[in-house]
């Protein structure tokens, strides 16, 4: 790897660079910082929230000056032609460069992942790129990987075996899970479940055991079970189910504080038990997981929250520094090209033989 540096895109989110100021701090504290940051944003924004936080002038970061800011309603085809001046286009810039090994941002979700694609490019074998997020498991400590959750709404069969190495290699490498077993997410565990899409990624990602560890067909229920630790679907799914499920988190939140509010007695009983309410919230809490890679680039990209606070961003930063500590890159391209090997054998075998 060229560089152990992160470069962050401090302007990008709803936020503000003060929570991005405030989460590097955290992170120094706690000592969750990789070997360098590079602070990418408004000099004259970012210098006075460093000198105040006594982290300007330490060794380890340094600001990079981009005047723009891509908006979070802009268009990615927009922004990558006309802000290429912008923090995240910069950030994107540096690790081209290999000044820095991956960019971590909270802002347009379109823009960082359209510019990562382009500037990046995915690498050799892989077609499109695939976001992660890793979400809490029912059994304590556990955890597991959604993948797509959104980076490309329409996936061939193909893209979902793709998706399936990606996850593995991440859970693998950044979560120490030494064989992450994988599943793909339809409608039922029975064979023929799913439409023609899943039946036909189910077959491929059969044939490619050699490579993945692959478990099945998996259904809703069973995902937060610790069945499997890589759960492989399409963007459209995968974002619809990631979001539902922080929405549900948050309406359970709602449930409980009015629920346990409504008499003395519950409010007793709830001020007894404020200790396991305060674990379930860390274990279920989104900001806990910080930030999802957009996996298959040739280079490392961070997608944080938009509304990410400074906890969301310290969370953020420990999951960049376990990432760079790993050579992900070489081996997901490793197991690619024997999957795509596979895939083209099952292909030429299925395709009707010409009679002489």
């Amino acid at each position: 790897m060229k560089s152990a540096a992160l470069a962050i895109d401090a302007m990008g989110g709803d936020l503000g660079p003060a929570e991005v100021v405030e989460g590097i701090k955290i992170a120094t504290d706690a000592n969750q910082l990789p070997h360098r940051i590079i602070l990418v944003g408004q000099e004259e924004v970012l210098n006075p929230l460093l000198a105040e936080r006594g982290l300007l002038d330490k060794p380890f970061l340094r600001v990079h000056h981009a005047p723009e800011v891509i908006g979070m309603d802009e268009k990615p085809t927009d922004s990558l032609r006309r802000k290429r001046n912008s923090s995240m286009l910069q950030g994107i810039e540096l690790v081209k460069q290999g000044e820095a090994a991956a960019i971590l941002s909270s802002g347009n979700t379109g823009s960082l992942m359209a510019g990562g694609t382009v500037r990046l490019r995915p690498l050799s074998g892989i077609e499109r790129p695939a976001l992660a997020t890793v979400m809490p498991g029912t059994e304590r400590n556990s955890k597991w990987c959604l993948i797509d959750a959104g980076a490309n709404p329409e996936s061939k069969p193909e893209h979902l075996v793709h998706n399936a190495i990606l996850g593995m290699h991440y859970m693998r490498g950044a979560h120490n899970i030494a064989k992450p077993k994988v599943g793909l997410l339809s409608i039922g565990t029975e064979e023929g479940k799913g439409g023609t899409r899943v039946c036909e990624a189910h077959k491929l990602l059969q044939a490619s055991r050699d490579v993945i560890d692959y478990h099945g067909l998996v259904e809703g229920f069973q995902i937060w079970s610790n069945v499997v630790d890589v759960v492989v679907c399409d963007g459209f799914v995968g974002n619809i189910l990631l979001k539902g499920s922080e929405s549900l988190f948050r309406a359970i939140q709602g449930i409980l504080r009015e629920e346990l509010g409504g008499n003395t007695i519950r409010k007793t009983g709830a001020l007894l038990a404020k200790g396991a309410f305060r674990s379930m919230k860390k274990r279920l809490d989104p900001e806990e997981f910080g930030a999802a890679p957009l996996l298959g680039l040739k280079g490392h990209v961070l997608k944080a929250h938009g509304s990410s606070n400074r906890f969301s961003f310290a969370s953020a930063i420990k999951i960049a520094k376990e990432l760079l500590q790993q050579d992900l890159i070489e081996g997901i391209a490793h197991d690619v090209r024997i999957a795509n090997n596979i895939m083209q054998d099952l292909q030429e075998l299925s395709e009707p033989q010409s009679v002489a």
